[in-house]
């Protein structure tokens, strides 16, 4: 391995560790909190509702 693909792989291994930093922060203060919720009666009526399309003709 040459110098100058030494310098290029620490370099590189910079680089996404600051990405992976950058990345870890914008959801730890974006996304950590976020909270969805979820009505299980209206989810359960969709779900049926889709398993009752995909019996039926595509395209006939």
């Amino acid at each position: 391995m040459t110098p100058t693909d030494s310098f290029l792989l620490r370099h590189l291994g910079w680089l996404l560790l600051a990405k992976a930093i950058a990345l870890g922060a914008l959801w730890w203060f974006f996304v950590h909190d976020a909270k969805v919720p979820v009505d299980p009666v209206a989810m359960s009526a969709h779900l049926m509702g889709s398993a009752a399309d995909q019996g039926g003709k595509h395209g006939h």
